[in-house]
Parts: C-alpha cells; structure tokens; sequence
C-alpha cells in the first residue's frame, strides 16, 4: 500500500504556475500524484522537434526535471524551493513527434538531499525513449 501524496495536484500544479512559468506554458499536465511518484504528461507541440523530426533533448530533459519535483512534493509537501542539483539522462531511443509521458519516482529522500529517477515514453508506446536520475536539495525548514 503506498502513502498519500503530502501535496495535491491542484497544489503542485499552483506551484509550477506560481514558481515555473517556462513548464506552465508548456502545458505540462499531472496524471497522478502519489507520495514519492509522478506520472506527467506533454502534448505534443510541433515547436518542440529539433531537425529530423524528433522531440529535443532539452524538453525531454525539462519535463523530466518537473516530473521528479512533483514526485519530490508528494513526498514532503509543498516545498517550492527544492531545487535541481543534478541531472543525468540517457537518450535510449528517437521520440516518435506526439505526446510524452513521464514517470518519476524518489529513490531516497533525505532531510537536505533527495535522489528520483524518470522514465520518458512516447504516449502509447512501452519502450523507454530515455532514462533520468536527479538530486534534488531541499532548502532548511
């Protein structure tokens, strides 16, 4: 049985309005939000295709970032600050030009460090497009 969110999705999607204006106008919607999980979801924007037609790594790196922050406030709350201290993907295979899905979820959440990794798809396909690990630090209460 998993814990529930200690943030709801109308509360996360305020603090990506409020705080991430660039992944508001993107759209970006919350499927779920569980304590320590995320799925998302990026419709598809024809702007976001780099040359030969698939989906740029830096929106593929972008909706993942959203997606551990929100997997990371289900799990502590609302916490704005909880920033990006690294991030590392591996590109397993081309995008297919639709929407994406992210999956994230915490691996380890500490009092000043919290560790998440994202799985990427192409909406209705099972193969993982790419594969993405990030710390998080958590600013003092």
């Amino acid at each position: 049985m998993t814990e529930d969110a200690r943030i709801t999705i109308a509360e996360f999607e305020r603090i990506v309005e409020e705080s991430l204006p660039l992944a508001a106008a993107w759209k970006i919607e919350t499927r779920a939000l569980h304590h320590g999980r995320a799925t998302l979801r990026l419709g598809f924007d024809a702007g976001f295709l780099r040359p030969g037609g698939t989906i740029s790594g830096p929106i593929q790196m972008g909706l993942a970032d959203v997606a551990i922050f929100a997997a990371l406030l289900g799990a502590i709350g609302p916490v704005p600050g909880a920033v990006t201290s690294n991030l590392s993907i591996n590109f397993l295979r081309r995008p297919k030009p639709s929407p994406l899905i992210a999956e994230a979820r915490m691996l380890k959440v500490g009092r000043k460090l919290a560790v998440g990794e994202v799985e990427l798809y192409s909406e209705g396909d099972p193969e993982m497009l790419a594969h993405v690990v990030a710390t998080y630090a958590i600013p003092a209460a």
